[in-house]
Order: structure tokens, then sequence, then C-alpha cells
């Protein structure tokens, strides 16, 4: 059965329950129907993090994303070249390779790939997903970092169809997190393209699960993708212009920028390209200063990006800060040859503008070290 018809059997399974309970007593169907959505969504964990891919009358893609976390992630802006070797830093059979891009990168402690945008315009979005069951390391495949999966792929592919085509085929395992903190740091990835094809990877019950093609422009978290679609094709019947779920729950935020990505401003204007896609982030963000006791991973948004995939241009806003800064790729040399280079964020002076010319060269950057999953997951 696929998660599209568990999710379905779900919510039917629900609605029946609640049509022969005291619900339904002085009920219409249709409140208790929809009563049993609203349950299912509730009923899923709430965890951070989204991801919009607008798509612009002129053939403009941008995608915008946000970060929510419970603790600082000391967050930076790293700018790689073409040309470096890399260890996937996975043990023993750590993958090996050399990138063939440029990209610019947000990082987690240095050491974590969350987020970035090629040179080919190619944009990588590491987003959490606790559902997520890695297959044990099977000894004969190379293993990476699940830290360095989002820049394996900004360093190898200019487009999503050659990273489907490769990956689809997993010519590696992933090496399984341990966050400072002490939460699992398991995720889905996101990847969209200059054409504005995209594609969406899940690691469930240990089986890699793609979806592939332009209809996939939102992504939250939990639960598995697939049954976020289904959930958010029930709203679809509602109407946002009648109702919209509007907690931060990961369900609740796919519905929301489902429905203003369908709504958005279609200009072929970069200006109001970029803050049509940052309002819709911001709609989707959860405020300074929220918690929810016993869960850990709820948290206000620390950040967001937008990516103008066309254009090469990396837009970043820290949400305890009033201005939003932006890298322009074409502006840093990323050939083969250049020095890696670091931006400070957290912490830095504020910044406005573009700012490619205060990256400062960094000698080092070695990724999060992964571990068997079999060894980590229980």
């Amino acid at each position: 059965m696929s998660g599209r018809e568990r999710a379905n059997q779900i919510i039917r399974g629900v609605n029946r329950m609640f049509l022969s309970s005291e619900c339904s007593k002085g009920r219409p169907t249709s409140y208790c129907y929809l009563l049993g959505i609203i349950l299912c969504v509730v009923a899923t964990p709430a965890i951070p993090c989204s991801r919009v891919v607008y798509r612009g009358p002129d053939g403009s893609v941008v995608v915008g994303r946000t970060m929510d976390w419970a603790q600082s992630l000391e967050v930076n802006l790293w700018a790689f070249p073409a040309g470096l070797e890399r260890d996937g830093n996975a043990g023993a059979r750590s993958l090996k390779w050399t990138s063939k891009y440029g990209s610019v990168a947000a990082t987690c402690y240095d050491k974590l790939v969350a987020d970035g945008m090629n040179e080919k315009g190619l944009v990588v979005n590491v987003l959490y997903l606790s559902s997520s069951v890695y297959p044990k390391f099977d000894g004969a495949r190379p293993a990476l970092s699940i830290g360095a999966w989002a820049q394996y792929v900004l360093d190898t592919f200019a487009t999503v169809d050659e990273a489907v085509t490769v990956l689809k085929d997993e010519p590696f395992q992933l090496g399984a997190l341990i966050m400072p903190g002490g939460h699992a740091g398991t995720a889905h990835v996101s990847i969209s393209d200059a054409t504005g094809d995209s594609a969406i990877f899940e690691y469930l019950d240990g089986k890699l699960v793609i979806h592939h093609g332009k209809q996939y422009s939102v992504m939250t978290n939990d639960p598995p993708y697939d049954q976020q679609l289904a959930l958010n094709g029930y709203w679809q019947e509602v109407g946002g212009n009648i109702m919209l779920p509007g907690t931060e729950r990961p369900a609740d935020r796919f519905v929301r920028a489902s429905y203003y990505l369908t709504e958005a401003l279609q200009t072929p204007g970069e200006r109001k390209q970029i803050a049509t896609v940052f309002s819709i982030v911001r709609n989707v963000s959860v405020p300074i200063g929220a918690e929810h006791a016993g869960q850990p991973n709820v948290a206000a948004t620390l950040w967001r990006i937008v990516a103008d995939q066309k254009r090469g241009v990396y837009y970043f806003e820290l949400t305890d800060t009033p201005n939003v800064f932006w890298v322009d790729l074409s502006r840093l040399d990323l050939s083969v040859g250049q020095p890696m280079r670091m931006l400070p964020v957290e912490g830095a002076p504020e910044m406005a503008g573009e700012v490619s010319g205060r990256f400062r060269k960094q000698s080092d950057f070695e990724f999060m070290a992964g571990s068997d999953p079999g060894d980590v997951q229980k």
C-alpha cells in the first residue's frame, strides 16, 4: 500500500469513527468529515522547516526555505570552488569525489551543509524528517555522511534529471548523524534546477523513495511526502479562501505554502519575484520565542533563504536582524584552483545588500562524521 493510500485510509477511518460517535449528533456530515481531517493533521509530529519553488512567467525559478531549530546552528556561508578533493567522512569506506561545480552553501557548525546553490543554478535544501530510516552499511558500497549529502549533489550535478538518474541507483549509503544536543540528524532532501524541475529524496523503512517532477513544488517535514500530498488534497477541496490550517505543524505549513504559491503574483520583475517568495516562506515561519514542552525540535525560525536559480543570486535573512543580504555567484571566482572562502553570519556584524566581497579565504572544511545507521538507529 502506498503512502498516499495509507493517508487516505487513515482519514477515512477517522471519519467513520466520528460519524458513528457522539460527534455526529446534531452536526452536519461535512463538519465531522473535516474534523477527522484536522485530527489526522494534528496527530502528525510537529517538526520544523519548509520549502517552496516559484516559477515566473519569464522562465525564472526561485526557491525559498526556512530553517527552524531549538538551538543555534552557528550558520555561516561558504563558497566552494570546483576541483576540491572531497571525503564523505563516514568511516573506512567513505566516498571520495572531486567537485565538478563551484557553489555557495549555508552550513551548520561549519560541518553540515544544510542548503546551497551551485554555479549551474541547482539548489539543494535539507529538511528534517524524523521518520527517516536509513539502511545499515552493507560493506560493499561507499558511505557518505548525511552532513555531506547536499554538498555532494551541488558538487556533482547541473540538473535534477542528472541527479535522479545517478542517485536512484543508490551508488553510496548514508552515514547517520547525532546533532549537538543529542538529536538525530535525520533528513530528506529536495533539489531544483534552473529549468524548474524538482525532486525529493526520502529514506523510509530503509528504502529510497524519489518524487520527481515540477509538480513537487512544496515540502515540509513529517509525515512522509506522499502522505503530505494526500492531506493537502483534502484541504484543496475545502478551499484556501474558506479556511486554512494555521499551526506550525508541518502538514499545516504544507497546506498554507501550497495555497499561497498558487496565489503568488506572476511577474517578470526580479524584485517582486524575490519579495513574493520571501512573503510565502515568512507566512510558514515559526515566531521567535515559540516553544513546546517535550518537543525540542519545534522552535522558532532561525533563518530564511531565497535562491534565484536563473540569475544565480542567493539571498539570506536572519530572523533576529532587520536586513536581507545576498551573494551574486557571478561575482565569486569558483573556478578550479581558487581557495575556499567563508562569510561569517551568525554573530557577525549586520549585513545588507550584496556581500560577495566579504568572504575570506579558508584552508579546510571537514563534514560532520556519519556512522553506520545500524549502530545509531535503534
